[in-house]
């Protein structure tokens, strides 16, 4: 079995959008001289590809043995691969690319797919799709349309998930507290955070003010989007409500302190707050379930986010694209078929990218895994895949990621007290509109 290398992170002052834009060119210049075509790239003989993802060592686990099973069956195709965690994954990824190093495979996700797809570094998967070589028929419309960018499809999701509130069931249990429950309006949550606060003498909620996706789903209640196509579908008085909602949750005790909320903020799902035991509930996706148990002893519970959950929606938490640049895209191909369609694969990987998204293996999976915390999460996304409401009309535009590590920026000015909500609603919607080139 070839040996894993695990990526080094790029330090922190890399400057992402030159390298990206460096990355970007490269398979313009490359052309169909380099590549054949989108539907060229077939194969004969031995055949080393190259793939990249970022995730916990679980996830590198399992991918690693789902890859062997495909050389297993497939002699002549072995692989090269590196993983490592999220935080400088993208930085990595750009360099690869710039450097002409691009992986034949590599995992991406909605933050990064519109920019990858725009400037030609993902390989138009639909032309397989026609062909019967990729098979994304028993996807749900909403996972194989959201990997679509301008008609192309730029990648194949990898899994299915939605937003999940995670909360501490043994630290409720311990001090005779109610669970907090599906429906709740906002205010009804922050009032039960609070009271945890004072009798659990524990912070209730992580402050959820810079998390997009809780922002996301309050705007969708409230008849809004975080996107219209290219632009904004949000204005500066709806983020005056959102961070008022959450200084007001900071006033009733309900959240932890500002350096405490900034922790949260800038940690990786595996030192979430319900994890390091800083604050009761935490924001999470629930296919993170799975890895935020392994971290901590106590019982967790997962729940929709407050408000109207029918809002909420089958989301692919990220998927796999091919490099349009690769020696090898027939294969590349056949190794995302492989790895989104494979019961055997399907039976590996588990639920640790999210549900798998065939739907008839999803069934098999679910049939038949062990791990309590992955029945958990099969189990909530069941429940709530029942009301799910339609998904977004598209992909987010290019800027999304700036979108989001604004939010956390413009969030933390309100939280520290040096801007009012109306401040910082002003501030993000100026900067969210340069993030993605909107009017």
């Amino acid at each position: 079995m070839e040996p894993i290398t695990r990526g080094v992170t790029p330090a922190k002052r890399t400057t992402r959008r030159r390298l990206l834009a460096a990355a970007l060119t490269v398979p313009l210049l490359l052309g169909a001289a380099a590549c054949g075509g989108d539907d060229g790239g077939g194969d004969s003989g031995k055949v080393e590809l190259s793939i990249f993802w970022w995730g916990a060592e679980k996830r590198a686990e399992l991918t690693d043995q789902a890859l062997a099973l495909y050389t297993r069956k497939h002699p002549d195709v072995t692989f090269k691969k590196t993983w490592q965690g999220n935080q400088g994954y993208f930085d990595k990824l750009a360099t690869l690319t710039a450097g002409g190093n691009a992986p034949d495979i590599f995992q991406i996700d909605d933050n990064y797919i519109s920019e990858y797809a725009g400037r030609g570094v993902t390989l138009d998967l639909n032309p397989y799709a026609e062909s019967g070589k990729l098979d994304v028929s028993k996807f749900p419309d909403s996972l194989r349309k959201y990997g679509e960018v301008d008609g192309k499809l730029a990648g194949v999701a990898m899994g299915e998930n939605t937003q999940g509130l995670v909360y501490n069931k043994t630290l409720l249990a311990k001090h005779n507290l109610p669970e907090p429950k599906t429906g709740m309006s906002w205010e009804e949550f922050i009032d039960w955070a609070a009271d945890v606060s004072k009798k659990a003498k524990l912070p209730g909620t992580q402050d959820a003010s810079a998390v997009y996706q809780a922002l996301w789903v309050f705007l969708r209640q409230n008849g809004k989007d975080l996107y219209a196509g290219k632009q904004l579908g949000f204005d500066e008085a709806d983020m005056t409500k959102w961070f008022t909602l959450w200084k007001d949750a900071r006033a009733k005790g309900a959240t932890p302190t500002p350096d405490v909320i900034h922790e949260g903020n800038a940690s990786d799902v595996s030192k979430q707050l319900i994890v390091t035991g800083k604050a009761g509930t935490s924001w999470v996706w629930t296919n993170q379930m799975p890895e935020l148990k392994k971290n901590t002893d106590d019982e967790l519970g997962l729940m929709a986010y407050p408000g109207d959950s029918s809002v909420q929606w089958a989301r692919a938490s990220l998927y796999f694209s091919a490099f349009r640049g690769s020696k090898h895209k027939d294969t590349a191909v056949d190794v995302i078929n492989f790895l989104a369609n494979d019961p055997e694969a399907a039976k590996i990987l588990g639920t640790d990218r999210g549900l798998p998204p065939n739907i008839e293996i999803r069934q098999q999976v679910a049939a038949t895994v062990t791990d309590p915390n992955m029945k958990q999460t099969i189990a909530v996304q069941d429940e709530l895949g029942k009301q799910f409401g339609p998904n977004p009309p598209t992909v987010p535009p290019q800027g999304h990621s700036k979108v989001r590590s604004e939010l956390v920026r413009v969030a933390e000015e309100v939280v520290y007290g040096r801007q009012t909500p109306e401040q910082a609603a002003a501030a993000y919607v100026s900067a969210a509109k340069a993030a993605i080139g909107a009017s």
